[in-house]
C-alpha cells in the first residue's frame, strides 16, 4: 500500500524535536514536503528526514496547494494553529496541530467546525497519552478499577525552567506561558483519565512572581525579564458538572522542592492512584490499605529490560493508522477543545478575579 504523504509546516524546535523524528519511524509515512518562514531552517529538515523529491516551501499557502499532501502536522506558534489548521482541512488534507489546539477557545471552536464542515481527521499533539503509565491507568480507569474519579490532581510544575528561545515568552505569539504550555498536558491527562469533559465553574489565579528576577537560575540560561510577559505560574480549581473536583498547577518558576511535569493524581470510590515516582495503586482490601507499584519497564527477565516506546513515536504511529484506516484518533478535537475552554477560563478568571461559569 502507498505511504501517506506528510507536509510539515513549521520546522523550529517542536517540529524538529517530536513531530519529524517521530514520522520518520513510521513505516507508512513520507515527509514530502517542509515549510518554514526561514527557509534555511525548512531546507535543514528536507536535508534530515526528507527525500531529494521533498519540495521547500517558505509560505504555507503553496505547500497547501499540492495535492498529493494528504496529511498536514502544523508545528508553529500557538497564534497561528487555527489559521493554518483551517486552511489545511479546507485545502482536502488532514491535521495534526501541535498542542494546545489554539491560542484561543473561540480559534479552536472554528478548529473543530471546519473538521466537520470538511470531514477532514483533526487531532492535536498530546502526547503524554501514549506513555506507559497513562495507558495503563486509563486502561484502569475504563475497566472502571479505581470507580467514580471524583478528585484530581494535574501536576505540571517545574522548578527553575523557563523556555528562554522562540517565542515561549510573548504572550502576543503564545497566548500564556507555563499554563498554556505544559499545563495543558497535565489537564489533558486528568480529562482523559476521568473521561469528564463536562466543565461547571473554574477559579483560578496566574502569578508573576519571579519573571523579573535578574540573573536567574534558570535550566536554560538567565531569561531577559523584559521579553517575559506571560505568567510564570498559575493555578486553578475546577469543578465539574457531576461535581469532581480538578486542582490545576503549573509553572516553569516556582520556590518547591515538589517539582512533577505531565502528571496527575487520581482519587475514586474504589481506588487511587498517582504517577509520583513511578505509577502507583492505592486502595483498601480485606480491611487493610494497599499500595500497588506498577512495573512498566519489561524486566524481570534476565539480561532483558524492555524496550521503551517512545510517546512521541507511537502518537505518530497512531495518527498515520487512523488517517490510513479511517479510525478516530486517540485525542479528538472535542476533547482538545474543553481542555482550551478550561485554560481560557483559568486566565479569565485571573484577569477578573471572578469564579467563571460554563453553560
Amino acid at each position: 500500500m502507498s505511504k501517506v504523504r506528510v507536509g510539515i509546516i513549521g520546522c523550529g524546535g517542536i517540529g524538529s524535536g517530536k513531530h519529524m523524528p517521530s514520522l520518520s519511524k513510521v513505516q507508512d509515512a513520507e515527509m514530502v514536503a517542509f515549510c518554514d518562514i526561514v527557509r534555511e531552517r525548512a531546507e535543514e529538515a528536507k536535508h534530515k528526514f526528507g527525500s531529494e523529491q521533498a519540495a521547500v516551501y517558505e509560505n504555507y499557502h503553496d505547500l497547501l496547494k499540492d495535492p498529493s499532501i494528504e496529511v498536514v502536522h502544523v508545528c508553529t506558534p500557538n497564534d497561528s494553529h487555527a489559521e493554518i489548521s483551517i486552511a489545511a482541512m479546507e485545502a482536502g488534507k488532514h491535521v495534526m496541530c501541535e498542542k494546545p489546539m489554539a491560542k484561543t477557545a473561540a480559534d479552536a471552536r472554528r478548529m473543530l467546525e471546519a473538521a466537520k464542515r470538511t470531514g477532514m481527521k483533526l487531532s492535536i499533539g498530546y502526547q503524554n497519552r501514549f506513555r506507559s503509565d497513562a495507558r495503563f491507568l486509563n486502561d484502569a480507569c475504563r475497566k472502571d478499577e479505581l470507580g467514580e474519579v471524583y478528585f484530581a490532581k494535574a501536576h505540571a510544575i517545574r522548578r527553575r525552567a523557563v523556555p528562554t528561545w522562540g517565542v515561549f515568552l510573548d504572550e502576543e505569539k503564545q497566548g500564556g506561558g507555563p499554563l498554556i504550555d505544559i499545563g495543558t498536558h497535565a489537564l489533558d491527562l486528568a480529562l482523559w483519565m476521568m473521561d469528564n469533559y463536562k466543565p461547571k465553574v473554574v477559579l483560578g489565579r496566574a502569578y508573576h512572581k519571579l519573571s523579573q528576577t535578574e540573573n536567574a537560575a534558570n535550566a536554560f540560561g538567565p531569561w531577559d525579564p523584559k521579553q517575559f510577559t506571560v505568567e510564570d505560574s498559575a493555578f486553578a480549581m475546577i469543578t465539574m458538572e457531576n461535581g469532581a473536583t480538578i486542582i490545576l498547577e503549573s509553572s516553569w518558576a516556582l520556590n518547591t522542592l515538589e517539582v512533577d511535569e505531565a502528571k496527575v493524581s487520581l482519587s475514586g470510590t474504589k481506588a487511587g492512584a498517582d504517577m509520583k515516582g513511578g505509577l502507583r495503586i492505592n486502595g483498601e482490601e480485606n480491611s487493610r490499605l494497599y499500595v500497588k507499584d506498577i512495573q512498566l519497564d519489561g524486566g524481570g527477565v534476565a539480561f532483558f529490560s524492555g524496550a521503551a516506546e517512545d510517546p512521541g513515536e507511537l502518537e505518530a504511529r497512531s495518527w498515520i493508522d487512523a488517517v490510513k484506516n479511517d479510525k478516530q484518533p486517540v485525542v479528538t478535537p472535542e476533547q482538545a477543545l474543553v481542555v482550551s475552554e478550561i485554560l481560557e477560563a483559568v486566565y479569565e478568571s485571573s484577569r477578573t478575579g471572578k469564579a467563571i461559569y460554563f453553560d
